[in-house]
């Protein structure tokens, strides 16, 4: 089996409609078309998302492989995202997907979007070795997970209620931001004293997050102030709040990543997923390598967020391994890793 093979990787999980070529391990393109108008909705709706999926799937593919100089007949294979997700998005991805594999007669990879996350740590020159340790952060996901060869993964904890971006989102909406939440909370940070207040930090049992009781505790804090004193403390120290929830999660997280460090003995740990891209979690888990001896593997901010080069480079692993799909495969909304 060739072991440069070139993929197309289809993305449609959320808002993104977005395809890549990969030529072994080499990303030849890669494009991402973002859906901006959800945001005068404070979130995602899931019709309008499917509906423009249909819309722009056909020129998304067609500039990725123009832009990668490959034609239909040339692909090897097609990987694409069926869970989990917005069932409605899915479906659209998925569907064009096994057509243009059947119509190639390739094999059709199917990705689970969390793999897909994975394998984005493998999209860089230096890619971590297996096994490592990989931080899953995202708008729906935060799990801590071993990866092993063979396309093997092993969630040593998850989230049991919001995950760490769910939760910037959730905070940023009770403090008047915009959405998404969790890059106007970075922004706002920079200029904010992380000292301000201290929000509650959850500690629960071996790897497991908890992040509901941090909003929870957002939300009585502003209520504690009469309204007048709220809105005066908005307009003189929401960079503060932000830097203060900020800095709750990203301790949370880098606490996670210590002990997993000092209980495995695994030192190549990668972080993952569209919370990657926060700069304070960033610098205190690179601060946290050099005190391990441990070595730090983050995806360029482009590939932190939904996109299909890390369905692609996901589907390069499954080919070489020989992990095809079948036909009749249906989209998993739920779909855990």
């Amino acid at each position: 089996m060739a072991q440069h093979p070139l993929i197309l990787g289809i993305e449609t999980s959320c808002d993104d409609t977005a395809a890549a070529v990969m030529a072994g391990d080499e990303l030849l393109s890669s494009v991402v078309s973002s859906q901006a108008f959800h945001g005068e909705y404070g979130g995602v709706v899931p019709e309008l998302a499917s509906r423009d999926h249909q819309r722009l799937i056909v020129p998304v593919v067609q500039k990725a492989l123009a832009e990668a100089s490959v034609t239909h007949a040339e692909l090897d294979g097609i990987g694409v995202t069926y869970g989990p997700g917005l069932a409605g998005a899915l479906l659209v991805g998925l569907s064009f997907a096994k057509a243009m594999a059947v119509g190639l007669d390739v094999p059709l990879f199917g990705i689970n979007h969390l793999e897909g996350h994975i394998y984005s740590a493998h999209l860089a020159p230096e890619k971590p070795p297996f096994p490592y340790l990989c931080l899953i952060v995202s708008g729906g996901h935060t799990e801590l997970v071993r990866v092993d060869e063979g396309f093997s993964h092993v969630v040593l904890g998850r989230t049991r209620d919001d995950a760490a971006g769910e939760a910037f989102d959730k905070i940023a909406r009770l403090l008047g931001l915009g959405y998404p939440g969790g890059p106007e909370i970075d922004r706002l940070a920079t200029d904010g004293d992380p000292s301000f207040y201290t929000f509650p930090r959850a500690s629960l049992d071996g790897y497991a997050f908890s992040f509901s009781g941090l909003k929870t505790s957002v939300l009585y804090y502003l209520n504690d102030h009469a309204e007048d004193e709220r809105q005066e403390l908005l307009a003189s120290h929401t960079a503060d709040l932000c830097a203060a929830v900020q800095q709750a999660i990203v301790d949370v997280l880098v606490d996670a990543l210590a002990r997993a460090i000092d209980e495995t003995g695994i030192r190549d740990i990668a972080i993952v997923g569209g919370v990657s891209a926060n700069r304070q979690l960033r610098s205190d888990a690179q601060a946290l390598m050099q005190e391990k001896g441990a070595t730090l593997y983050v995806p360029e901010p482009a590939f932190c967020t939904d996109n299909a080069a890390m369905i692609a480079v996901s589907a390069v692993h499954k080919f070489r391994l020989g992990l095809t799909s079948p036909l009749n495969l249906t989209a998993a909304p739920s779909l855990s890793l």
